[in-house]
């Protein structure tokens, strides 16, 4: 079996990405890999021009930010306890493009995602992030659904 020196999580805090983490720890203990851990905050560039009452379009993304940051924080100490080789990463982005470009930009062999399992209409209109990532991807990609 192949070594896994560096594996990249993404997480969007929700439920799935929680249940998928525990995977992305138990092999990143298991070969005593750098893991990485990283959240995109989805661009509001297609709300510009709109109007947002009481608040401009930046202040938002500035809060969005913040908000994003004290997650991640609170993410990283209640799931990582006694394990010092993890990063985090907060980015502005389109997720399924970030995850990719950060997974080259660090030179990891895998990358571990969460899937929400959407399926019908719903996954026509929103598509998956884990499905874009699975096609696009130059290493392995582990996707797990919750139950």
């Amino acid at each position: 079996m192949k070594d896994f020196k560096s594996i990249l999580f993404a997480t969007d805090f929700s439920e799935s990405s929680d249940h998928a983490f525990d995977y992305a720890f138990t092999v990143a203990k298991k070969f005593n890999a750098r893991l990485i851990v990283l959240h995109i905050i989805n661009e509001l560039a297609d709300l510009r021009g709109f109007y947002v009452p009481h608040i401009s379009i930046d202040k938002l993304e500035e809060e969005m930010a913040e908000s994003a940051g004290n997650m991640m924080d609170k993410f990283i100490k209640m799931h990582t306890k006694g394990y010092d080789r993890v990063e985090s990463l907060v980015v502005p982005g389109i997720p399924y493009d970030e995850i990719l470009k950060k997974a080259e930009e660090e030179s990891v062999d895998m990358i571990v995602l969460g899937t929400h399992g959407r399926t019908g209409l719903d996954h026509v209109l929103f598509g998956s992030t884990a499905e874009k990532v699975v096609r696009k991807s130059n290493v392995p990609v582990m996707t797990i659904r919750i139950r």
